[in-house]
């Protein structure tokens, strides 16, 4: 029985033949064996994903969760819990640094108000499904009730189906809510059994001091939250936050319909472990973009086993790297569709060229 007290979908497997015929052609193009490396790899993984041996990705989606968390109120942020709000009405406004990477990758953005702290009026252009205004602050108990998590989670699903109602062939991951790295730490630290101090870095850019102290929120939010930690959705109720949730729910229902689940950085790989952790027949479904400055989202990665495509030492959020993975993920599809093989191209095979080598008499001034 699933641990999330709301109906999921069921999720499929990898297609095994789409993956075997996909492999089969990217060995016969015209290159080297194995000579585009994790482009190879990529392009094989997205086939099984989508079940088309030849698949691409002309539909993008940015789905960027907002949400405020009371722990923020504990001083573990460099930015007051007021630039969730402001920041929501930037990407509105289409001037964030996402809004920039989304028109230059060909991605629609949907900004989703689950949980940011302040009302914002119908003049704001974002997506208004909150749950509550901001969670409690977790270093004291709960940052969620299980209904509010559930409800979340819900949210996210809902946007999900609603993307795939317009056509989603792919979706990033994307957040924004001061203080949320505390949270995201506090669940990797619960997931992976890690000390804080190794999975907690500095956020918005913290300096030493305010470090010291975030670890130690962390520390308190694992004490006194103790007895919620016994399976991964009360952990994420008692550690998360209202937009990590609604990526859980955005997760698992992308990958029950084969779509592409491109994670950005730390939050947003957080909530993919807890999706995981919930269901993990999520975990094939997934791709990570990039690797953080971070240190718990380096221990994130570890636990799903996921090795990213770049390393841009990026820590803003708001899916940015993500959009910049998909570029790669457009370049491996298009070198697996378009490429000719070497039957089409008329160029002779790595066998082909033994043969000839072997059937030349060989001079005897030439090496051996």
């Amino acid at each position: 029985m699933s641990v999330i007290p709301i109906p999921t979908p069921p999720i499929p497997l990898l297609d095994q033949g789409a993956m075997q015929e996909a492999r089969a052609r990217m060995d016969v193009l015209t290159k080297p064996l194995g000579s585009l490396g994790r482009l190879e790899r990529l392009a094989v993984h997205v086939a099984g994903i989508t079940g088309c041996p030849r698949p691409r990705l002309p539909r993008k989606s940015i789905i960027i969760m907002a949400g405020d968390h009371g722990v923020a109120a504990r001083g573990v942020s460099a930015y007051p819990t007021a630039v969730t709000e402001q920041m929501v009405r930037s990407f509105a406004r289409g001037t964030a640094a996402i809004n920039v990477l989304g028109r230059q990758v060909g991605a629609r953005i949907t900004v989703v108000d689950v949980g940011v702290a302040a009302t914002l009026p119908a003049s704001v252009n974002v997506v208004k499904r909150k749950v509550a205004h901001g969670t409690a602050d977790l270093s004291v108990g709960p940052a969620m009730t299980r209904d509010q998590a559930a409800r979340a989670i819900g949210v996210g699903m809902d946007i999900a189906a609603d993307e795939a109602a317009r056509g989603m062939d792919v979706v990033c991951l994307g957040e924004m809510g001061i203080g949320n790295s505390t949270a995201a730490s506090a669940l990797v630290a619960a997931v992976t059994g890690r000390p804080p101090a190794e999975v907690t870095g500095r956020g918005t850019g913290i300096d030493d001091r305010a470090l010291e102290r975030k670890i130690a929120v962390v520390q308190a939010a694992l004490a006194v939250n103790g007895a919620h930690l016994d399976n991964p959705f009360d952990t994420l109720a008692a550690l998360g936050g209202l937009e990590i949730a609604a990526l859980v729910g955005v997760a698992i229902e992308a990958a029950a319909r084969r779509t592409v689940v491109v994670l950005d950085g730390f939050i947003a790989t957080a909530a993919a472990m807890m999706a995981v952790e919930m269901d993990p027949a999520v975990r094939p479904f997934l791709v990570a973009a990039h690797r953080s400055v971070e240190p718990g989202h380096q221990a994130a990665l570890a636990h799903l086993d996921l090795e990213p495509l770049l390393a841009l030492d990026l820590r803003l959020g708001e899916g940015t790297g993500a959009a910049l993975a998909l570029p790669v993920l457009d370049a491996a599809l298009a070198l697996l569709d378009e490429m000719a093989t070497f039957a089409e191209a008329g160029v002779s095979t790595a066998n082909d060229t033994d043969a000839t080598a072997l059937a030349r008499p060989v001079s005897r001034s030439s090496p051996p």
